[in-house]
């Protein structure tokens, strides 16, 4: 019976034990690179013994299903990831809980766009901006121009020379496209994505892909969040980075889910993230990101950009319920006209820039109308801006636990816009060599 009791009791005790270290832990899904994470991680349980950190790394969709999927016994505790518009989506659906800021010296605003969630899910713990890196030996060994804007990137010289990842695989490419859509306008903003994705030597499955092909030199030229680029320059690669006037500065956020297991010690992390010793962490060379505390620049390495003055001069006010309100409608319609068509997208653009040097400085009347014909076929967008903004459209992609109804109607928008893309860049390059043709 002593015995019986004894085994009892250690049992209990273990057990006790067992549920105490599972509460001395923060589960922390997020987007951000393993230099990023490990050095929070690292600095975190240096400051707090007993806490372990655990990481989940996930591109930012996937980070989303895997919140809203996960069972509400085994939630994780903090969301961390650049994409104010998929926070928006995960508050919309109640999958995030009320915060408040420790740090009360960050500004309400940088130009018009909130710093902090102003219904208080999620606070800015960063701030983030879009941009174009380029690799400085790979664009003087084969005599590119260095760019400077989106636009650049559509011009023939740079074809196959430039690589970009997917919105659906990336938040940060998601915010670069929808940056460019609300600066430029839908119809103009696609004009220029498809011209620049039929420039690219691919079409990557993570963001990482990009700035890691343009520092070693697999690219010449890639699009990229800031951070990407400046801890490329900071870790003595040959590359650098540029602003484009069409960008926008806006924050890269961090949260607690709701029903978090370790609620307390999430806090704990988001408040460490907060603080000046946080903050700093952020100009460690390889990861390079813009603080929010305004103060932490004092200790900034020379030559840091400032967003607070005035040393980025981005254009776009960006709009976060737009971008929520059309977050899975702009993914899929670039996966099933780019992703999934990109070698016809490629064959179209190349037939398309060989027959416009073959036109260059003739006049053929003819060959320009039929080149003309090519361009509108290949570089317009498989759904109008009018279809865009239509509200029964968008609440085809805004919930995305569909019924069978629901699923069958929008995978039959997607089988249109492949098929519509697919016959497009075809007789595109049809037309592209027939004007090249017409030329003697």
């Amino acid at each position: 019976m002593n015995r019986f009791k004894l085994l009892s009791s250690t049992l209990l005790l273990c057990l006790a034990y067992a549920g105490a270290w599972a509460q001395q832990q923060v589960v922390i899904v997020t987007s951000f690179p393993k230099e990023l994470t490990e050095a929070y991680k690292k600095a975190f349980e240096a400051k707090n013994p007993g806490i372990r950190v655990e990481i989940l790394n996930k591109p930012t969709p996937a980070g989303v299903a895997y919140i809203r999927e996960a069972p509400a016994s085994n939630k994780p505790d903090v969301f961390w990831v650049s994409a104010p518009d998929a926070f928006e989506v995960l508050s919309a659906e109640k999958l995030l809980a009320k915060i408040e800021s420790p740090a009360k010296e960050v500004p309400a605003k940088i130009g018009n766009y909130p710093i902090n969630d102003p219904k208080g899910f999620y606070l800015g713990q960063a701030l983030a901006g879009y941009g174009i890196m380029w690799n400085t030996r790979y664009t003087k060994a084969n005599k590119l121009p260095d760019p400077k804007e989106w636009s650049d990137l559509t011009k023939p010289v740079y074809f196959s020379h430039v690589a970009m990842s997917s919105p659906s695989r990336s938040g940060t490419t998601h915010l670069t496209v929808e940056t460019i859509l609300q600066g430029e306008g839908w119809t103009k903003g696609w004009r220029d994505m498809l011209m620049i994705a039929g420039n690219c030597a691919a079409i990557t499955e993570r963001s990482f892909g990009v700035p890691d092909g343009v520092n070693n030199g697999q690219y010449g030229i890639g699009l990229v969040i800031d951070f990407f680029g400046l801890a490329g320059k900071a870790s003595k690669f040959p590359v650098e980075f540029v602003y484009p006037s069409i960008t926008a500065i806006v924050p890269a956020n961090i949260g607690i889910v709701a029903g978090a297991k370790n609620a307390e010690n999430a806090r704990k992390f988001i408040n460490y993230t907060m603080s000046p010793e946080g903050q700093e962490l952020l100009f460690d060379p390889q990861i390079s990101r813009l603080p929010v505390l305004p103060s932490a620049y004092k200790k900034a390495p020379p030559g840091f950009p400032n967003p607070y003055t005035g040393t980025i001069k981005p254009k776009v006010n960006f709009n976060s319920d737009l971008s929520e309100s059309r977050y899975y409608v702009v993914s899929s319609i670039f996966d099933h006209s780019i992703t999934f068509r990109h070698k016809e997208l490629v064959a179209a653009t190349k037939a398309i820039n060989e027959a416009a040097a073959k036109l260059s400085g003739k006049n053929h009347p003819q060959a320009a109308q039929l080149l003309a014909e090519a361009r509108e076929l290949a570089y317009s967008p498989v759904v109008s801006e009018e279809k865009s903004k239509d509200k029964e459209f968008l609440a085809l992609y805004r919930n995305t636990k569909r019924d069978a109804e629901r699923t069958k109607q929008t995978t039959a928008l997607e089988e249109y816009w492949s098929n519509t893309a697919r016959r497009n860049y075809e007789k595109a390059a049809e037309l592209a060599r027939q004007a090249a043709a017409l030329v003697k």
